[in-house]
């Protein structure tokens, strides 16, 4: 790495910073496209996951929205969407932007990432649903870069109570 710039990426990041943003893509396709199963598997074992406001986040609030620690809390979330929860059926499009990305050590980068996401509800109704950023934490420390941490930070704190899915 380089002396002056620890933090900045090398051309020899390049295969990751693929990898991870691949990942990013695939992540946002699975849930826009009702793959919500594989949602945790995006995660390590410890992954956390928040949806929190941005004065919430700026005040340093450890509670958001929505709060997942680790991969098995996200399962449980995938199951009682899939059987216990009702809501009108909805489909989510997310916009991204490529990930900004800066090594945090030898195994992992922190990334921030700008998003919208469309929601188009059963009678073909549209809006944009949430805008924010991602700051993530990824570990690259296997095979597949996964979520070691991923925070959504919402631009706005009035949110639908039609809050199902991850973003």
């Amino acid at each position: 790495m380089n002396a002056e710039a620890p933090d900045q990426l090398e051309k020899s990041d390049i295969g990751l910073q693929t990898q991870i943003e691949d990942m990013f893509a695939d992540y946002v396709h699975s849930i826009d496209d009702d793959d919500i199963e594989a949602w945790p598997e995006f995660f390590t074992e410890t992954g956390f996951y928040q949806i929190i406001s941005r004065e919430s986040h700026a005040a340093g609030h450890a509670i958001g929205l929505l709060h997942c620690d680790g991969k098995g809390m996200m399962k449980d979330r995938v199951k009682a969407m899939r059987e216990a929860n009702i809501f009108e059926p909805h489909r989510y499009t997310h916009v991204i932007e490529r990930p900004r990305l800066k090594r945090h050590s030898p195994e992992l980068f922190n990334a921030r990432t700008n998003f919208i996401v469309t929601r188009t509800m059963q009678n073909g109704d549209m809006e944009t649903f949430a805008s924010g950023k991602y700051l993530d934490l990824v570990d690259v420390s296997k095979k597949t870069p996964k979520f070691q941490k991923r925070l959504v930070v919402l631009d706005s704190r009035r949110i639908d109570i039609l809050l199902v899915y991850p973003l």
